[in-house]
């Protein structure tokens, strides 16, 4: 929002929005404006056949999913790009509050949408359009370059003036660093001028008779094109197209050259034809050398690794990389149209199956001087419980561990199913395959029995502890017995094999009983029925990674082992899987500790960090616990 919000600041279908009762009434409200499309459509087929259906209309919904899809694609590319090339253009963070503001960047397709079907009714002629005319094509080329970027670019100096830049502008340029999207993140009333400008060309070839269908649409794709790239913050133009053809500086602008507008505001007002800052004396005397500079970039080793995967078929879209709006929500927290999204989960769990043979870079984050990537296995929950995929799964996370180790990076922690026992012995296989490795494998087991520990209520005096067999769960069995806090189990032989690793003085706490209840359960899988078991006002305590399904209403869950990051940590603008935001597993940050810490230890086999040192750690430098004991 605008600082001083002006008239036509809201979309139409925004107050629709208003009397939601839940937040899915927006997109409803938002593409129900198209209904009249489809409704036409229908008619038209019903009554006198598809053949009744000309090329321009039957272009019209097509070219919104078109345009839908390239956005898209652009939304991918930046952020896989601003996550590990060195060709970053600013480096700075992008917070949750710029997501939020720019989840409606399909507002100004479905406007179009709707005003080329008005503009369809209005002007018969454009029924009978071609595919294609080569005149009428030339005609829009020189009408953008003429009329529309000489009207946009005094239109943009004086959307700068305090009074219009208050009430308007300033919604766009709360955004400095630009994603794809954040070039049509304006108020409504922007949008219809833009329109207006774009419709020059469009509108001058129907009435010059020589439009065409394929133009307009080609036209639109240009437009969003520049728009996307322009704001994309990474520099991608090869220098070479330049040197070939040098008026092109005056044609086609750069990402680093439109940067310079989101970062000093008063220079580079050009639409994509930088000719009028030529002219008019306000390009920016840095945009040479910042294109320069980040056409050639930086390599930049990051501290710490944190590798995992994909979990369910929807989490691929849940990525950092994915769609933005969903990765910035915890992923149990799905939209109503997801599973409008199925075929492409299908589709991408198969591509990645058999064409990911590398763990992709995700995500980068920075705490200080500190900084961290997340790299993403490309398999998924299902593919680590199949026996006969396991090496393959192995070969990948090994390839990451040997990589990093390359690449002078410290720390590489091991998320979800990564350090799974049955896979690889928490990690401990590539300790004892590569025993040399400068970069430390962290499993993280040691924090996460030290959140797990600081969630039991200080005054408990009896746990249920549902599974003794996990590193963390022997752990915090051991720790819960040297406290003498009992802990009963009712599953006689993890019953008897936790009992014989533990020393005679704190076995003594250690229970097998099916009729003792307690209403603290220490549990890493449980079905339904075993929940149902549990008394009422029981607090379920994960000691997993995975969630707890939540089948009783009359207990409480807490979450998987966790903390808040510091206020200091940047770039953080999406949710590590089904934690809410800001907040972030106890494994993740275990590896953050190590590299803060200087620890020079592996943690992983059977080694674990002490709990309570791991834990004061955390404390220390900013993590803040999600409930207190």
């Amino acid at each position: 929002m605008a600082t001083r919000p002006g008239p036509l600041t809201e979309w139409p279908w925004q107050r629709m929005g208003n009397f939601k009762v839940a937040k899915c009434c927006y997109v409803v409200a938002q593409y129900l404006v198209m209904a009249p499309v489809v409704v036409h459509g229908a008619y038209r087929v019903m009554n006198k056949g598809w053949g009744d259906i000309d090329l321009a209309y039957s272009l019209i919904l097509p070219s919104l999913a078109l345009r839908m899809i390239h956005n898209q694609i652009w939304i991918s590319l930046s952020r896989y790009q601003t996550a590990r090339s060195k060709h970053r253009i600013v480096d700075r963070d992008i917070e949750f509050e710029q997501v939020d503001r720019e989840r409606g960047w399909d507002d100004q397709i479905v406007f179009n949408g709707l005003l080329f079907y008005v503009g369809y009714l209005a002007m018969p002629s454009v029924r009978r359009f071609p595919l294609w005319r080569t005149d009428g094509a030339v005609a829009t080329a020189l009408l953008h370059a003429g009329p529309v970027e000489f009207l946009y670019y005094w239109f943009h100096r004086a959307l700068h003036h305090h009074f219009l830049y208050s009430r308007y502008h300033s919604h766009h340029h709360a955004s400095i660093v630009t994603e794809p999207i954040t070039s049509v993140i304006h108020p409504f009333g922007e949008h219809i001028v833009y329109f207006t400008l774009f419709a020059i060309p469009m509108l001058s070839t129907v009435y010059m008779g020589n439009g065409s269908a394929l133009v307009f649409v080609l036209y639109i794709v240009y437009i969003d094109f520049m728009n996307n790239m322009g704001h994309c913050n990474f520099e991608l133009v090869p220098k070479w197209m330049f040197q070939v053809f040098p008026p092109l500086k005056y044609l086609m602008y750069t990402p680093s050259f439109h940067s310079l507008h989101h970062t000093q505001f008063r220079t580079n007002y050009s639409l994509f034809m930088p000719f009028y800052d030529y002219i008019y004396s306000t390009m920016d005397k840095a945009s040479d050398e910042l294109y320069e500079s980040s056409l050639k970039g930086t390599e930049e080793t990051p501290d710490l690794v944190h590798l995992t995967h994909m979990t369910n078929l929807q989490s691929a879209y849940h990525l950092r990389v994915g769609f933005a709006s969903i990765a910035s929500k915890p992923s149990d927290n799905s939209e109503w149209y997801m599973w409008t999204l199925w075929p492409l989960a299908w589709l991408s769990m198969v591509v990645a199956w058999i064409y990911g043979s590398s763990a992709f870079v995700v995500e980068r984050i920075k705490l200080k001087k500190m900084k961290m990537q997340t790299w993403v296995v490309p398999r998924y929950n299902f593919q680590y419980g199949l026996t006969w995929d396991r090496e393959s799964i192995n070969d990948l996370i090994e390839k990451a561990i040997l990589d990093a180790d390359v690449r002078g990076v410290k720390v590489l922690s091991l998320g979800l199913l990564n350090q799974a026992k049955q896979l690889n012995g928490n990690g401990e296989l590539f300790r004892q395959k590569y025993p040399k490795l400068g970069v430390r494998i962290v499993d993280g087991s040691g924090l996460a029995t030290g959140v797990v520990l600081k969630s039991i209520p200080s005054d408990a005096k009896q746990v249920f502890l549902h599974t003794g067999t996990s590193k963390i769960a022997r752990a915090v069995a051991m720790a819960l017995c040297g406290k003498g806090i009992q802990v009963i189990m009712n599953r006689k032989k993890e019953y008897d094999m936790l009992k014989s690793q533990m020393p005679e003085n704190r076995a003594s706490y250690l229970k097998c009983s099916s009729n003792d209840i307690t209403k603290i359960w220490l549990v890493e899988r449980i079905d339904d029925k075993e929940q149902r078991m549990a008394p009422k006002g029981t607090v379920f305590i994960p000691i997993s990674q995975f969630p707890l399904k939540k089948v009783r209403k009359d207990c409480t869950y807490l979450s998987t082992p966790a903390m808040k990051i510091p206020d200091t940590m940047q770039n953080i603008h999406s949710c590590e899987n089904w934690l809410p935001r800001r907040v972030m597993s106890a494994w993740h940050i275990a590896g953050i500790l190590h590299v803060l810490e200087g620890w020079s230890v592996h943690e992983c086999g059977d080694d674990m960090m002490d709990p309570e040192k791991a834990w004061s750690a955390a404390i220390r430098h900013g993590f803040v616990p999600l409930t207190k004991a």
